[in-house]
């Protein structure tokens, strides 16, 4: 909201309308009032789950957040299975071994894939499939389209998202594996002569799951700011688009929306973590 409201200009000086008209829609809305009024004004509606009206839908800003919010959970959900599908066995093979051709492609995939921000993943993948054919290059099916046409709408997203995802989780995961691996009951477990792949997958890996899981709230975190790039250059109609359109139109409201959406996003996200770290951890639930 604050970022709205320093741009320059004002919410309504974006479309084509009457000064006459402005100047009253302006007073209606108190738009000229102190920016932290507007703000205590905000709030106190938010509190009762009313986030205001946005200027360039004319559309209460709770039902636009609603509507876009399922369309950016469909591909995050999926992004985040695909992430931890790919990113947790990576990171158990690169942090249980020394060597090994498959050690040294997964450790360069992965910082190859941290180097570049998800726009330029988004962007490299829209390459791809403009020049194969293989993938629409934009946009998501109707919902009345059948159900491998939206899947394949899907893969483009879902992978823009979840490569550089799956990157963070192989790095944190071959790091908490490394560390397990040294921990006296691995030890012990190696001194009673029980196989290698078994200690690793079945304790140690166990063992490292949780420092892991304590920071996937802050990866559900990380796939609302992506998706604002993969969104908008994929023309997927998400939340992250919504914002972009917000941002561009100074719309203050509808931008705190999008903005309250993604902190709850966050929210739901480390409390999920922190249940499976109790799940996980008998000690966490004692001291609960």
């Amino acid at each position: 909201m604050l970022l709205a409201r320093l741009a320059p200009g004002d919410r309504l000086s974006a479309f084509d309308i009457d000064p006459a008209v402005a100047a009253a829609e302006c007073a209606r809305t108190r738009c000229n009032d102190p920016l932290l009024a507007q703000y205590a004004v905000w709030l106190g509606r938010a509190v009762r789950l009313d986030l205001g009206e946005s200027a360039r839908y004319g559309r209460p800003v709770r039902q636009l957040v609603e509507e876009r919010a399922f369309n950016s959970v469909v591909p995050g959900v999926w992004a985040l299975c695909v992430a931890t599908a790919i990113g947790i066995p990576a990171g158990v093979l690169t942090g249980s071994r020394r060597r090994g051709a498959a050690v040294r492609l997964a450790r360069g995939v992965s910082t190859l894939l941290l180097s570049f921000p998800p726009l330029v993943s988004a962007l490299a993948l829209l390459l791809v499939a403009a020049r194969t054919g293989w993938f629409p290059v934009g946009g998501m099916a109707f919902a009345d389209a059948p159900l491998v046409e939206r899947m394949r709408h899907l893969v483009l997203p879902v992978l823009a998202l979840a490569l550089p995802m799956a990157a963070t989780l192989e790095r944190l995961q071959s790091r908490a594996i490394a560390d397990s691996l040294s921990e006296r009951c691995i030890l012990a477990a190696s001194a009673r002569g029980l196989p290698p792949h078994r200690i690793v997958w079945r304790h140690a890996l166990k063992l490292s799951l949780k420092p892991v899981l304590a920071i996937y709230g802050i990866v559900i975190g990380s796939l609302i700011s992506g998706s604002f790039a993969v969104e908008y250059v994929m023309a997927w109609p998400g939340l992250g688009a919504l914002m972009y359109e917000a941002l561009v139109a100074r719309d203050a409201y509808l931008v705190a929306g999008c903005a309250a959406a993604g902190a709850v996003a966050l929210a739901i996200g480390i409390l999920g973590s922190d249940i499976a770290l109790a799940a996980l951890d008998p000690r966490l639930r004692e001291q609960a």
